[in-house]
């Protein structure tokens, strides 16, 4: 069930109202920073509906990364980073004692 629209009756209605309470000075005035704000809000809601876009595209190509809890993963904020194991050549043939790729 759709809002009812306004007609030309309601319209005109409307215009007269305006015009006996600000004037016919002002009138022109309001008139057109009416229609700037309209214009801007347009914008905006354009822009919101692009970038809703963009982040819905995205959105796509994360689910590529790793999820929080596997290794190598980052950790979420509240979850414990799971330990990574360290990589084969960790210095051990160098004798230098394995660090820890992830301290906590």
């Amino acid at each position: 069930m759709g809002l009812p629209s306004i007609g030309p009756g309601e319209l005109i209605l409307i215009l007269i109202i305006a015009l006996v309470v600000l004037g016919p000075g002002k009138l022109p005035d309001v008139a057109s920073s009416l229609g700037r704000s309209l214009r801007e809000f347009r914008k905006a809601a354009t822009d919101v509906s692009e970038a809703g876009k963009l982040d819905a595209g995205a959105s796509g190509a994360t689910s590529a990364q790793p999820t929080p809890g596997t290794p190598g993963a980052p950790a979420t904020p509240g979850t414990p980073a799971a330990p990574s194991a360290p990589p084969a050549d960790s210095g051990a043939a160098s004798g230098e004692p394995a660090r820890d790729s992830n301290p906590s």
